[in-house]
Parts: C-alpha cells; structure tokens; sequence
C-alpha cells in the first residue's frame, strides 16, 4: 500500500480504528493521551482533566466492540446517543471496530418537545436501527416516559453504555464474542450515517464508508501538516461533521486532542482560549462565529492566554468575514502572541464525510486576499496543470452545466474519495447530488455541493476558492435581474445595531406580498432581552433599510422584530432562512415590531405588536418615514426615489 503518511515506518490503514491498536503497541505511543477531557466548572474554578491514553483506548474499544457482537450482528445499524464525553470517543471507535453503522443524535431532552426530539423521531424512522446505545440515565428516562416519541423508541432495544464500557474479564460469557471474532469494518462498509445540517431544508442522512472516512481525515492531515507533535484543542459537537472528524484525525496523526462540550464555550468562551494556553495547542478548529462571540464575551480569566503556539486556527462555517478575522487577529496578535499566518479558513460538508479544503498553507507569509469582504477556502492548481488533483474543485455555471470561467459564480462541484455513498434510501435525491457530470470527464463523478463558489486568481497563477454563499438562499432583486447572498443582508442590518440584535439570529429572505405576484425582501432580526420601547423599534427598522440600500443596493419591504430565541437555527448554529419564511407566513414568530414599507418608498407602514394579546398599532407615515430614518442614521439627507423595489 503507498503510504500517504508522515512517516513510511507507520503506514496508513484502510479504516481509521485499526490505527488504535499500531499505536497501542509502540512504547513512544501508548502511554500517550490519545484525549483529555476537560470538565470547566466556572471562571473561578480550576478545570479538571482526564486522560484517556492511546492504549487504554485501545483496551477500550476492543471491550465495548466485543460486548457489542454479543447483542448486535456486524452490519446492524445503531444509534448513538451517550452524552458528550470520552465515553462517546470510545463508543463511536467501538461501533467501527464492531462493524457497525453508527447514527450519532444528540440525546433531547425528554421533558421538553422541540426540534431534538423531532431529530431522534427522524433518524429512528429513516435509518431504522435495530438497537441504541445510551448512558443508563437516558435509558431510564425512556423507560418512564410517554407519549408519541416513548412509542417509537421502546420498539428499540436499549444498550446502557455503562454496561459495555465496565472494565471485568466477562468476554467469555454466553452473550459476548470472543475479541478474536471482532473485525471491524471495511474499507467499502457504511460506517456512519451522518445528517446534513439543516440549514436549507429537511436534514438528510449521508452514508460514509469507512474507507471514505479514512481517506478524508488523511487528506486532512497533510492539508494542516498534523503529526504525533500536534496538540489540537476542540469544543465541537462530537456527533457529526468537523467535532466528529477531528476524533479520527486526531488519532490518525498519532496527535493528543483536547475536547471539551459546547455549551461549556457558549457559557464561557474564553475557556476555549485558556484550553489552548494551558496545552499549548497547535490546532484548534472552531466555527468563524465563534471569533466575535469571543472577542465580545470573552472577558477577563484566571490568567492571560497565550495563543502563539497555534500553527491552525481552523475556521470553519463559511462564508468567512475578513473583518471578524482581522479584527480578532488584532485583539490577540501583541497581546497573545497570535500569528496572523495561523489563520486557515477552511471548507467542507457532511456529504463529503466533511473536509474538502483549506487555503492555509505552512509557508504562508502574507495576507491572505479578500473578495467582496470574504476569505477564501481553499487554493487551487493551476490551470495549466496537466493532471486533475485527486480532490478536485470545479465552480460550474447553473445555466450551461460547463466549469465557470475564473472570477464568474457558479455552484461548487467536488469530486473526491472522500465522497458520502449517497443519502440513505434516497435514491433520487443521491443520483441528482452524488452523481453529476462535467463534459469531457468521463468516468468521474461529481458532488454537487448547493453552496455558491468564485475563483479569483491572484497575483499570477495563485487561484482561490471563495465559498460566496448557498444557492437556496440567493434573494433575486431588480425583478430577478441581480442575485444577492442573504448573509451580505444580515450582516449589514448587525453592523448598525450589535447593542440591540442578536448576532447570527438574522434571517433575510424574500417572500410574495399579500394578494400580489410580486416579491418583497423580509428582514427577520432577533432583539436582545430587554433593549427599546416602541420608538426605538421604529428608529431601528427605518435605519435598517436605509443601510442595506446604501450597503448592498436592496430595498426592504419588511422588517420584523423578534423575540430572542425565536429565529430557527439549526444545531451548529446556521440560520434556517426557509423554515424562517415559513414560520412568518404561518404567524408564528413571537413580533415585537414590524414595520412595512410601500414600494415607491414614500409611505410607511407600521404595525406594533403589544403584549400577550397581540394590540396592532398602524401608522402610515408618508414622508415622515424619511424623517425617522435620516434621524436614526444621523443624517438629514432626502431618501432616494425608487419607482421599482425588486
């Protein structure tokens, strides 16, 4: 086998689980933490760790894997819902080395009905497991509940992962498998189904081969130059996409990962700094929100960080702003010790098990370049190469089906042997996404990946990929003439009010007028907790639309204020700009403030929500909304006249 690895002495493996036992073996490795857990119990409160050591995580998933084939059959499919955690490290390691298909879910909350329990509804009814794993807790709680999701999950048979995990020599009993009989998965078996996010639709069920997996987190591994020396700090989810392949990555590198939960972050942000203080860390994936999270957040610590160590700030959950980043590197540059040469925005997507690029390289010595605001994803050959990369990145025009010429848009293809097998029992929608052409490449098939892309080329035969967007959430402007990305709209209408909306819970979108053929771009903005009374609403919504036509030449026809917590996002946090059109056509976001505006832009309407009861106040305001809005932006300038709003 060619090795792709750091090392011709260690080659690589076909599937990820069979490197556990290579390092288990190796003195240099196998008293080395493989992952720490570390458990923040506050900012005043030391933060404990454990450590679990590549051999003791060895010892581990040949116990959990075994005890597993003595209740499932190889190839049975299982849910996974232990809490976040080196026992979920462990199981998900077990369910591969088991030969199991693994369908990680974040455990709901029983008591409470929402969108995570209609998620576990979802994958109980698509991926029809025959068994879950679950920390005894959850396991009682099911047992104990009821209604329509008690119904559907007592049709399982439950495995309390306490039970696997349980250090005794029991392996021989009449209900385990002997070790020997343990042999995992191969390269061309499911080995995870993981869901897409959500973001633009129903999450759908992407099934990734243990080979494919392999190959992704290998491609990873050289594209950020990780090794056994490598430390990486990550508070990821660890069920699915960028949390989940960081676990195979760190153990591919022979590297020590740090792991932490999200909601400790989101509680704390700057433990997430600390963490990379305290180890030293060398790489640190974290979705591009998290920079101004921290930077607003962050606050004072025990002690200050020390962030020059990092080699991959990994940002992830494009489109990635240049000013966030610059603004972060700023704050943390003299002062921490940050290299603005560690930055690597990076793309990827769960249909592609996750990575697909990054336009980081180790000799970077400058800037990276920007394109309208944004920063790339990705650095591509030349386009004199005569050979096609095995990972290859292709922009293609909608219209023609033909690659795009550079600096032209178009939606980004992905071919790749990373590449999902598909959408589970979705056999249409897989040939549609899984299976696209391009003229004159007979014989390889394309990932479409619905995300809008441009490449620049830069300063000669530099080219960059820049992810500009998702193609679901083009809002069609100047009667459908002009096409603009929701998130430039968002963006702007958070730049003129961060003290009064919540950042990231911004939907733009456009939505037909009542009795009309025509369409009106709908601002939904989240407000803080507490911020205005009424006028202040109005002033808000007026400045607004004046700065997303002076910003991205866009008239609004609705701004509508909103409750905290009210506009749908989806568990990483991406907004879900359709399911927010639905849900305000269907009158069920919790508004504080609305105001309408007429299409020639010289009338306002606006409609005020009060208290539980819903009282409507209307005003038509004519020229007066010119007023209030020059008042709201510090200007006394006249609005321009515009006779056609889309």
């Amino acid at each position: 086998m060619a090795t792709e690895n750091y090392d011709p002495c260690y080659p690589d493996q076909p599937v990820v689980h069979r490197y556990l036992p290579v390092w288990a073996r190796l003195p240099a490795f196998a008293d080395k933490p493989a992952f720490i857990w570390a458990d923040d119990h506050g900012a005043t409160t030391a933060i404990s760790y454990t450590a679990l050591t590549y051999s003791q995580l060895d010892a581990a998933v040949e116990r959990m894997a075994s005890r597993l084939l003595g209740k499932l059959r190889r190839g049975d499919t299982v849910l996974v819902l232990a809490s976040p955690g080196l026992r979920l490290v462990k199981l998900l390691f077990a369910c591969q080395r088991a030969g199991l298909t693994a369908v990680p879910v974040v455990p709901p909350d029983l008591s409470r009905p929402g969108p995570a329990q209609a998620h576990l509804m979802r994958a109980v009814s698509q991926t029809k497991p025959g068994a879950a794993v679950a920390d005894k807790l959850f396991v009682d709680a099911i047992a104990r509940s009821d209604g329509r999701l008690a119904a559907t999950l007592s049709g399982l048979r439950w495995l309390p992962v306490d039970e696997l995990e349980r250090c005794d020599d029991d392996h021989a009993s009449s209900d385990n498998k002997p070790p020997s009989m343990v042999m995992g998965c191969g390269p061309g078996d499911a080995y995870l189904v993981q869901y897409t996010s959500g973001a633009t639709g129903p999450p759908k069920p992407v099934v990734v081969a243990a080979g494919s997996a392999a190959h992704n987190v290998r491609a990873a591994r050289r594209a950020y130059d990780l090794g056994p020396n490598s430390m990486v700090v990550s508070w990821l989810p660890q069920y699915h996409d960028c949390g989940l392949m960081f676990l195979l990555l760190t153990v591919v590198s022979g590297a020590t990962c740090v792991l932490a939960s999200p909601d400790a972050f989101l509680r704390r942000p700057r433990l997430w700094l600390e963490l990379v203080t305290e180890f030293s860390a060398t790489c640190t994936p974290v979705p591009s929100f998290a920079l101004p999270l921290v930077l607003k957040r962050g606050g004072p610590g025990r002690r200050p960080v020390q962030l020059g160590s990092l080699r991959n700030l990994i940002l992830i959950n494009e489109p990635i702003y240049k000013a966030s980043v610059d603004e972060f590197v700023m704050a943390f540059s003299v002062a921490a010790g940050l290299r603005a040469d560690s930055i690597s925005p990076s793309y990827g997507l769960a249909e592609n098990c996750t990575f697909v690029s990054t336009a980081w390289k180790a000799d970077t010595t400058g800037v990276l370049p920007s394109y309208k605001k944004l920063l790339p994803s990705a650095r591509l050959s030349s386009v004199v190469a005569r050979e096609a990369p095995e990972i290859e990145i292709v922009v293609v025009d909608e219209e023609s089906g033909e690659p795009a010429r550079d600096g032209m848009e178009g939606e980004v293809w992905v071919s790749s042997p990373s590449n999902g097998s598909g959408y589970l029992a979705h056999p249409s929608a897989t040939r549609e996404a899984f299976c696209a052409r391009l003229p004159g490449r007979a014989g390889r098939c394309f990932l479409r990946t619905g995300d809008r892309g441009v490449v620049v080329a830069v300063n000669g035969p530099n080219r960059y990929l820049y992810i500009v967007g998702r193609c679901a959430d083009l809002v069609l402007v100047d009667g459908g003439a002009r096409r603009v990305h929701a998130h430039y709209i968002e963006t702007t209408t958070f730049d003129i009010a961060t003290d009064q909306l919540r950042g990231g819970c911004i939907a733009a979108f456009a939505m037909p007028e009542p009795a009309s053929p025509l369409y009106v771009v709908v601002v939904v903005a989240e407000l803080q907790k507490g911020r205005g009374a009424a006028a202040d609403h109005r002033r808000l919504c007026d400045g607004i639309r004046w700065a997303v036509w002076e910003g991205e030449s866009v008239k609004v026809g609705r701004v509508v204020l909103v409750q905290s917590g009210s506009v749908p996002r989806t568990t990483s946090g991406k907004v879900r700009r359709g399911a927010a059109r639905e849900k305000l056509a269907a009158k069920k976001f919790p508004v504080v403030f609305e105001a309408r505006y007429d299409r020639d832009g010289d009338r306002e309407v606006s409609v005020h929500r009060v208290g539980d009861e819903g009282e409507i106040e209307e005003r038509c305001a004519g020229e007066q909304g010119v007023s209030a809005m020059a008042t709201a932006l510090g200007s006394a300038s006249p609005r321009p006249r515009l006779q056609s709003f889309l």
